[in-house]
């Protein structure tokens, strides 16, 4: 459990707000979506991945969501756990979140990030090497 209370302090460290959204039914295990209202400040002006990161020729952002979220051993929600979290509350409502992108979309160079607009929950794609401000990730934990 020591470990886990780790992970949740760089949570708080970079701006996030860990909380439990469930318990699993057969391990007993509880399941923790970073609940901040926008993507945490310590996360934004990510591009998506190393390779994303690699690839810049100039202009490179300070790392990549993917590279983060592993150091804090934490990993990057999926638009189905995005969604989930959507029906908590509402969040990103001035920024988006780098979700975990499928494989065949990866490989093409692209990546997924959502956000919620006009009370619509948004999927949208981008080529994984941007970054901007307002866009960071959000982690998910099993403990």
């Amino acid at each position: 459990m020591q470990t886990s209370c780790g992970r949740c302090m760089k949570w708080k460290r970079t701006g996030g707000e860990p909380d439990v959204v469930r318990q699993e039914k057969t391990s007993g295990g509880y399941i923790f979506y970073d609940c901040s209202a926008e993507s945490p400040q310590g996360r934004r002006g990510l591009c998506y991945d190393r390779q994303a990161l690699d690839s810049r020729k100039e202009n490179k952002p300070k790392g990549s969501a993917v590279d983060m979220a592993a150091a804090m051993g934490v990993e990057l929600l999926r638009e189905e756990q995005y969604r989930e979290l959507q029906k908590i509350g509402n969040f990103d409502e001035k920024t988006s979140s780098w979700v975990k992108t499928p494989s065949e979309v990866r490989k093409l160079g692209g990546a997924l990030f959502c956000d919620r607009r006009f009370n619509t929950v948004f999927v949208y794609h981008n080529g994984a090497e941007s970054y901007y401000a307002a866009r960071g990730f959000r982690g998910s934990l099993r403990v």
